[in-house]
């Protein structure tokens, strides 16, 4: 065999490895009923729950707690999975500018030993800027 073909089945194989355990650490979309499933299974993976924050009916977002001068690295606020189950979240860092104006949450994590959902990150879908402008086109 020559070294080229050689250095090439090498370098096929470590692809490969990479590949794999890439995969492994790839997460999925649940709603909470199902990522609490997964921590009561004892699986600590990470998975990403879409939803919205909930509002009270004149259209104010209600449920946040955010306190920077007692801890500024903890916010704890409510989502509404897209199954319908309201849950409170909370996240170790600072609170998101402009989260209130999120159309759409994605939070990733999972739930700890106290059945808290705890999440690593944060995913908003802000309104877009361009909407307004969509409207005068048409």
């Amino acid at each position: 065999m020559k070294p080229a073909h050689i250095i090439a089945i090498i370098a096929i194989a470590i692809s490969i490895g990479f590949i794999v355990s890439f995969m492994g650490d790839a997460s999925e979309y649940v709603d909470f009923n199902k990522a609490e499933d997964f921590a009561k299974k004892g699986k600590e993976k990470k998975v990403h729950v879409i939803g919205k924050l909930p509002k009270n009916p004149i259209g104010k977002v209600v449920g946040l707690e955010y306190e920077p001068k007692l801890n500024p690295n903890l916010f704890v606020f409510e989502m509404v999975d897209n199954a319908g189950r309201k849950e409170k979240v909370y996240y170790n860092d600072a609170k998101p500018q402009d989260f209130e104006r999120s159309e759409q949450i994605v939070v990733i994590g999972s739930y700890n030993k106290n059945n808290q959902f705890v999440a690593d990150k944060i995913l908003m879908k802000c309104p877009s800027k361009y909407e307004g402008q969509q409207k005068q086109l048409n």
